[in-house]
């Protein structure tokens, strides 16, 4: 089956990213093989529609759950519309995550972890 991890990089030793939509890559997982596709997030610096965009993609991939830190309303709506499986709160490694996931310790979400626009990158810096 295959799963898609929020990450800070591009490997499974990689930190997971608490954003989905907002995150650096989309780890793409098998877990039978552990074979995996690390997707550069190209809507990172959108200014908006980002978390539609993101699970389109997820979707696009044939992912069946994903693992993430927060997900906001508008990615929570389309991956579940998708039926995509959403887990949150996850911290630590990929590989650390996907092995919470296959022996069952992570519990899926039925409402999003965050409010909308709560990844925005902060232009008044």
């Amino acid at each position: 089956m295959k799963i898609c991890v929020t990450s800070e990089g591009n490997n499974l030793d990689s930190k997971v990213d608490y954003r989905f939509g907002r995150c650096q890559y989309y780890i793409i997982v098998d877990t039978d093989t552990m074979e995996f596709e690390a997707i550069m997030n190209s809507n990172l610096e959108a200014m908006g529609g980002v978390g539609i965009q993101s699970a389109q993609l997820v979707a696009s991939k044939q992912a069946k759950a994903v693992i993430t830190g927060n997900v906001g309303p508008n990615a929570f709506q389309t991956l579940q519309a998708a039926g995509i499986e959403i887990f949150t709160g996850a911290s630590g490694t990929v590989k650390e995550t996907i092995e919470k996931y296959g022996k069952g310790e992570l519990s899926s979400v039925s409402s999003p972890s965050v409010g909308s626009k709560a990844g925005m990158p902060n232009k008044n810096k």
